[in-house]
């Protein structure tokens, strides 16, 4: 990080005043949780602004706002962009490379095109899974048709969680004024909720879908034995 980018933040009310000692000036851990707040928070496409007011809300200090930045991230750390040759995930579908296949990654935002004729994927676990649905001879379309419904049902999902972290948690951590003490429960909660929401939502899936199999398999035998009566 520049000298500049360092005052630039200081002038924003970003960092405080360093210690000084004659004419230096010595910067230290809290000076260094901020910065390293600031450049996560770009890093991940968040603006300036928004780090101003997470550090802002924290009581004074850059290591409690770093800390439950960190606890709000965490449970997705492991998730990496990786970068594919098209043709490459064609053969991993199963189908023939057709430049329309690219095109409706992109059109989904499942993809982004590079300048060197590769793709980024950046969620390459729900490509890959469509990718293998695809191997096994469903349509191309279907599944693709299927993803806008996915994501939908998802975001609705996160938001019931979102909304009852901050109505059970977080309003009334602000509503008391964001005490100093309860910072480090805050981060607590958030790393203890988080992974245990993504837990939920997988273990009412799969209870859902069990029960939708069976309806399935159930009425798909009547169908074949009230088939059966009629021929005879």
């Amino acid at each position: 990080m520049t000298v500049r980018n360092v005052r630039a933040y200081s002038s924003r009310g970003l960092l405080p005043p360093p210690r000084l000692e004659g004419r230096t000036g010595y910067y230290g851990p809290d000076h260094l949780a901020r910065l390293t707040l600031v450049r996560e928070m770009l890093d991940q496409g968040y603006t300036l602004g928004a780090a101003e007011k997470l550090i802002t809300a924290a009581p004074g200090s850059g290591t409690q706002a770093l800390g439950l930045y960190h606890a709000l991230m965490s449970p997705w750390e492991g998730v990496e962009a990786e970068v594919f040759e098209p043709r490459a995930l064609a053969r991993e579908a199963g189908v023939a490379y057709d430049p329309a296949f690219i095109d409706r990654l992109v059109t989904l935002g499942l993809g982004v095109e590079l300048d060197d004729g590769t793709m980024r994927i950046d969620n390459p676990t729900l490509v890959r899974a469509g990718l293998r649905v695809i191997s096994t001879g469903v349509p191309v379309e279907k599944v693709f048709g299927l993803v806008p419904e996915l994501v939908s049902h998802a975001d609705a999902v996160a938001d019931l969680f979102v909304t009852l972290i901050r109505d059970s948690l977080w309003v009334d951590f602000v509503q008391a004024g964001m005490p100093a003490r309860q910072w480090s429960r805050m981060s607590e909660s958030f790393e203890e909720i988080i992974p245990l929401a993504g837990q939920a939502l997988l273990a009412a899936f799969q209870a859902s879908l069990g029960k939708a199999v069976e309806v399935a398999m159930r009425d798909g035998l009547l169908r074949v034995d009230d088939e059966d009566e009629d021929e005879d």
